[in-house]
């Protein structure tokens, strides 16, 4: 049996603005830089290790916010755990989860940081500890609105010819259909497509959502309200394209609801909204028991946040490509070295041999981009 945690000494809370390469449209909106909360944790052995909070800048997508996260983590979450002794990583879940209701990705941010750490000690790869069994995973890639059906062609033909294996189109009404076969016609056998709606439809758009049935899309995630999973069974009645729940998951209680509703058949997981890694591993125990297809989700993270997700996808039941794309698909300039990248075929590799999150954070490119932090320790 592995020795106990070593305390948690300090939390030192970091928000950085990260630019993108271009700007992101999605159905909530544009974003153009990144504001991101970091975490930087020590221990009382001298490890250290970042984690990331993937919540938003505003409660378009979750109701948490770069900025409630912050005030949770400073006044309810980072307390539970500071100094604490804990024996096993379970114990520090349910150290977080007891008596806090909703704060997942707060209370993520932490968790997933203890498991970085634990890596660090036992000099193991993070996917190790997790227990991952691939060395490479597949990757797909996420596309916001774009001006016209000309430049989407133009960006579906890119991302094909980079070796992307599964195309995610952002839509809402009056931005969906059109694009779609577009999509659909350029990437032909060379690469799935899907549609990515978060929450923009209603049952009322029931008849617009059944002709989507026609173009051999691989999924539509999320088309209705974020917390619904009884409409979205009713929904999933009508149509034969398989739905995907996104926001609706945030935690085992709701993966169950959701199989035995029916209100839907594919999940992607992201561990920043259920809660963490426990969270997610129970999910993924429970998605292979019953046969569910699943993938790795994305919030646009740095290359910190693309760490934890990697690990995570390389586990066995992840059957599906994920957001999982290289840095410079996204960022300027990442804050990790080497930056995450992609092979011609499609594929991330799954650090495996270097302890801990498997890349070198750069801690002098946070400090210029650092417009606030705050250390919390251990009383």
């Amino acid at each position: 049996m592995p020795p106990p945690l070593s305390p948690l000494q300090s939390i030192r809370l970091r928000e950085i603005r990260l630019p993108l390469r271009e700007p992101f449209v999605a159905s909530h909106g544009a974003v153009t830089e990144r504001r991101i909360v970091l975490l930087e944790l020590s221990d009382s052995d001298g490890h250290h290790c970042w984690s990331e909070c993937v919540a938003l800048a505003d409660p378009s997508y979750m109701p948490e916010t770069v900025d409630t996260c912050w005030l949770a983590i400073r006044e309810w979450i980072a307390p539970r755990v500071l100094g604490q002794h804990f024996m096993t990583l379970s114990e520090i879940h349910l150290a977080l989860t007891k008596g806090v209701r909703g704060h997942v990705m707060a209370r993520a941010a932490v968790e997933m940081g203890f498991w970085g750490l634990e890596a660090s000690r036992r000099g193991v790869s993070l996917a190790a500890l997790l227990g991952g069994t691939r060395t490479n995973v597949a990757t797909g890639v996420a596309l916001g609105f774009q001006p016209n059906l000309e430049a989407l062609a133009a960006k579906v033909e890119a991302v094909v010819a980079e070796g992307y294996s599964r195309i995610k189109l952002k839509i809402q009404p009056g931005s969906d259909l059109e694009s779609l076969r577009v999509a659909r016609q350029v990437a032909g056998e060379r690469a799935a497509v899907m549609a990515d709606a978060n929450s923009a439809y209603t049952l009322a758009d029931l008849d617009r959502l059944k002709r989507l049935d026609k173009l051999g899309l691989m999924m539509i995630e999320q088309p209705l309200a974020w917390d619904d999973l009884v409409r979205h069974a009713e929904l999933q009645q009508h149509l034969t394209t398989p739905i995907c729940l996104d926001e609706s998951i945030t935690g085992l209680a709701q993966a169950e609801d959701m199989l035995r509703l029916k209100s839907g058949r594919i999940i992607n997981l992201k561990p920043g909204r259920v809660g963490g890694f426990t969270e997610s591993l129970a999910i993924h125990a429970l998605c292979q028991r019953q046969g569910v297809p699943l993938w790795c989700g994305g919030m646009l993270e740095s290359g910190i946040g693309r760490a934890y997700n990697v690990a995570l996808a390389s586990l066995p039941g992840f059957n599906l490509p994920g957001d999982l794309s290289p840095s410079a698909r996204y960022w300027r300039q990442d804050i990790v070295k080497p930056e995450w990248t992609m092979s011609s075929q499609g594929w991330v590799q799954v650090p495996t041999t270097t302890p801990g999150l498997g890349v070198e954070v750069d801690g002098d490119r946070i400090d210029n981009l650092t417009t606030r932090q705050e250390l919390l320790k251990a009383t």
